[in-house]
């Protein structure tokens, strides 16, 4: 199967068309190969500069390969944009949830103002203040629950960078790989996946200061999904 997709591939590209259509060309290649195609996939669009339309359901290959992805959703377009726009802007929880490997972190939250200052409230009682920087997107809906949304690579274990605010929390599960490591919590029943830097002492059981980077935060409308701001 995976040598029937390339060849096919292969063929639509000599003809040298005006569009390439591409759909899923490489669900039934094993993982390794799969890398090396993407790859040679985007050399060779960089050779011929023709315009490719490419659906996938891996985001991966999205991020990778395209000049502008289009995230859609039940048939409707929820976002377009470059690969880097989409991550770091994402307009709906869905698209939050769907770019970025792992994906993003989501905990039920309220926000609350206090003397001048805008907190996002945990179910479980922890509080953290949001940057004024980004507090003013948000200002207008003190009050209200919402969805919080944070990356694991938002997420560290060091407590002297600035805009961080630590909290204990203990380790779930633990899955070191290699050039990072990724650990699990849970916050007032919800697990959170953290990518960390590998370390030994890292294991299951144990309780480390766990922090937040808000500048790095989202928040998602509980009922529409839609984000509350897009910085």
């Amino acid at each position: 199967g995976g040598q029937r997709q390339r060849v096919a591939m292969g063929r639509a590209i000599v003809r040298d068309p005006k569009v390439f259509l591409f759909d899923e060309p490489l669900s039934n290649l094993d993982a390794k190969l799969r890398v090396s195609m993407r790859t040679e996939i985007k050399r060779l669009h960089q050779l011929l500069p023709t315009t490719t339309v490419y659906v996938t359901h891996d985001q991966v290959e999205a991020m990778t390969m395209a000049d502008r992805v289009v995230v859609m959703n039940q048939g409707l377009v929820e976002q377009m944009g470059a690969p880097q726009e989409l991550y770091s802007r994402p307009v709906s929880k869905f698209v939050a949830g769907f770019i970025g490997s792992p994906s993003m972190n989501f905990l039920p939250v309220r926000l609350e103002e206090a003397d001048g200052t805008l907190f996002v409230v945990f179910e479980d009682g922890n509080r953290m203040a949001i940057p004024e920087a980004r507090a003013a997107a948000f200002r207008s809906h003190a009050g209200r629950a919402a969805t919080f949304g944070i990356r694991p690579e938002a997420i560290t274990l060091r407590q002297e960078r600035s805009g961080f605010v630590p909290f204990d929390a203990a380790i779930d599960l633990v899955e070191p790989l290699g050039a990072t490591t990724m650990a699990y919590f849970s916050i007032a029943g919800t697990e959170i996946c953290a990518s960390v830097e590998p370390e030994e002492s890292l294991r299951a059981g144990t309780t480390v200061p766990l922090s937040f980077d808000l500048n790095r935060m989202h928040l998602f409308d509980l009922e529409t999904e839609q984000a509350l701001a897009v910085h």
